[in-house]
């Protein structure tokens, strides 16, 4: 191995054998304490020190960097203090995630380090949003973030570079060429000769760089960096490396041939450099013995602080109050002044509103600049805005979520508008395990609003008419909005916008332009979680939201002997339990009415909520109206069968008769 110090003091040489050696020290501890049962996971990085030493390493303190769960180099670089690391991986209470995930899945405000999810490929979208905020802000800083081989065939990969590509963001792509995706070799990943290669398809720079030697990575990456702040765009790099150890070590390295392991141990990152800097006269045996000796000092007074930390106590209050990160609504009331608009109107007058309330908040979707949306909602939106803050977006609904989720951690708020809500299919990863699992695991906010025009009754067919709340209610950590009305969607969409939480903001489009109301032009909010009650009678109770809120008022218009008490749930994800179960109590019977099939729908949740605290009032059975059991189809006839609202008002007069 030959290595090139170029304009390097013998300093930073001896600083980067420090930074090499620090984490080799603990893998080999972190070895020796699984072999004892006293750390239940490790993935080893022994032998791909160099890549996650030197990429920190080029990187000041406050610029972002995105590791995998084999690049320890990273947390030593910046010196995070290793008894919290050893915490982590026992899963205790001074760990990053309380103890609720496992080994490098997690991440940290303080150090710029944002951790990764099993799922691998999100993790490259959140740096193009980190990336982006960066940009907007001018800063000249640069985001690096790692991924393996066996990653650079998901689809995220891909949306991920394309996005950046397109956008021209600072970020560094590291793909750690290691040989193996757990057992699978890599001439069964993929055909190209390198990884590399796969930059050119989208006009990204690339380069192969022998990840085995620190002085390699460091020297290069040092040079690009420089050029991307001079002039922003991404770079995408292979490292050629090996995993010396399992995928984890319980899974050992039999199907590794033993040939291969012998060449690559004589490529050691570690040994190799330290016979460098010992034939240069740089680094000295004696000295050589006290880094080794100071640094398994720190190791072992550091594990003891963390094996003197007591196990964690799990309560119910302690797990559920950090699903979701405090919100402390706030109300903003409106003057007397109003304008009769549509629901699409109101929409639009709350993003309008928003935007000149909050200059760090930026909206992404397909075709909303110029164009202004499919619906035509951000029509004007660039004039005003600016295309920095009104970005049209490639179709990849995946690592544009994931940006969002990016745009969020680095201080900015983010609107993602699915073309239409059934398209949200190919961004559902990093919603339920992104956006909604991040501030249970690690304490991080997900500052996003996934806009979701939504429902039938436009005869467009299985793919731009479903109602699909029930993909994301089950969910923890996400909120719901459904309204059913213009006022409510403009006072809910400003509190989503302010809410730090995800948020999926259903938008019926038949409601758009079929809708009108009186709204104040004034900005406002409504507090999420509170349903309205349109209704009121002794008879019924029922529960809606969305378009059956308005079926439901037209069977009740044409029904005046039915007192109902109608309610509007307006929020899906906090639910408004104490309106619905004083409702029930108060008439005995419910039915709850839907647009989504039936099965598995909210309907089904909430009817075994009401039988669970309601059941002694009740003077029937709980009824659930719904669409059919079947995809939603095209033709009027046939989408009219398919729509619950042909069969409400048959079931609600069963109910009353019961």
């Amino acid at each position: 191995m030959i290595f090139y110090r170029q304009n390097l003091t013998d300093a930073q040489l001896l600083d980067l054998y420090k930074k090499i050696l620090k984490p080799r020290l603990i893998e080999e501890k972190m070895l020796i304490l699984i072999r004892q049962g006293k750390v239940s996971k490790w993935f080893s990085g022994i032998g791909q020190e160099a890549i996650a030493v030197g990429v920190t390493a080029v990187l000041n303190e406050s610029e972002y960097v995105l590791p995998m769960h084999r690049n320890l180099g990273v947390f030593t670089t910046r010196n995070i203090p290793l008894y919290r690391l050893f915490s982590q991986w026992q899963g205790k209470a001074n760990g990053f995630t309380k103890g609720r995930d496992r080994s490098f899945h997690f991440g940290t405000q303080e150090y710029k380090i944002i951790g990764m999810i099993s799922h691998l490929g999100p993790q490259l979208g959140i740096a193009d949003g980190i990336a982006l905020a960066d940009k907007l802000q001018n800063n000249k800083k640069v985001t690096a973030v790692f991924t393996g081989e066996g990653a650079t065939s998901e689809g995220d990969f891909h949306e991920a570079l394309n996005i950046a590509a397109v956008w021209k963001l600072p970020v560094m792509f590291v793909i750690e060429n290691n040989g193996y995706g757990l057992s699978t070799p890599t001439n069964e990943q993929y055909l190209c000769e390198n990884l590399a290669d796969k930059g050119i398809g989208y006009g990204i720079e690339s380069h192969i760089i022998d990840g085995n030697n620190i002085l390699d990575v460091y020297n290069k990456l040092a040079e690009l960096k420089e050029q991307m702040q001079r002039d922003p765009h991404p770079v995408l790099l292979e490292f050629k490396t090996f995993r010396m150890r399992g995928h984890e070590e319980a899974s050992g390295t039999k199907y590794v041939p033993q040939e291969l392991m012998d060449e690559w141990a004589a490529k050691d990152p570690v040994t190799n450099y330290r016979n460098y800097l010992t034939e240069k006269g740089i680094l000295t045996a004696e000295y050589d013995v006290e880094l080794h000796n100071e640094i398994k000092q720190e190791i072992d007074e550091n594990l003891a602080i963390a094996n003197a930390e007591p196990e964690i106590v799990p309560t119910y209050s302690g797990e559920l109050d950090d699903v979701y990160k405090d919100f402390e609504y706030e109300e903003y009331t409106h003057g007397e002044e109003v304008k009769n608009i549509r629901f699409i109107d109101a929409i639009r007058n709350s993003l309008e509103q928003s935007m000149w309330r909050n200059k760090n908040l930026v909206i992404m979707g397909q075709d909303i600049a110029e164009y202004g949306g499919a619906f035509k909602i951000t029509e004007g939106f660039v004039d005003a805005f600016g295309k920095e803050r009104v970005r049209n977006t490639p179709i990849c609904e995946s690592a544009v979520v994931s940006t969002g989720m990016g745009l969020s951690i680095n201080g900015y708020k983010a609107i993602v508008e699915m073309q239409f809500a059934d398209f949200v299919s190919t961004g559902f990863n990093p919603i339920v395990n992104l956006l909604a699992k991040s501030h249970y695991r690690w304490g991080e906010k997900a500052d996003v609003v996934v806009r979701m025009p939504c429902g039938g009754g436009t005869q467009a067919g299985p793919f731009h008419s479903q109602t699909n709340e029930a993909w994301f209610t089950k969910t923890p950590g996400l909120k719901i909005v459904y309204p059913a009305f213009p006022y409510d969607a403009k006072g809910l969409l400003n509190t989503s916008i302010n809410d730090p939480n995800p948020v999926l903001f259903f938008e019926h489009k038949q409601l758009y332009r079929s809708i009108y109301q009186d709204v104040p032009t004034d900005y406002y909010t409504i507090p999420l979680g509170k349903a309205a009650v349109l209704k009121e009678g002794n008879d019924v109770t029922i529960i809606a939201f969305g378009a059956p809120v308005h079926w439901a008022l037209e069977t009740l218009a044409n029904n005046p002997e039915v007192k109902a008490d109608l309610i509007d749930l307006r929020t899906l994800q906090p639910l408004d339990t104490e309106t619905i179960f004083a409702s029930v109590k108060k008439t005995g019977k419910a039915i709850i009415y839907q647009e989504d099939t039936m099965f598995g729908g909210i309907a089904s949740d909430i009817s075994a909520l009401i039988m669970e605290h309601c059941f002694e009032y009740l003077d029937g059975p709980v009824k659930r109206v719904a669409s059919l059991d079947s995809p939603i189809p095209f033709t009027k006839a046939l989408e009219d069968q398919f729509l619950a609202k042909n069969r409400f008002e048959e079931i609600l007069f069963d109910l009353l008769k019961y």
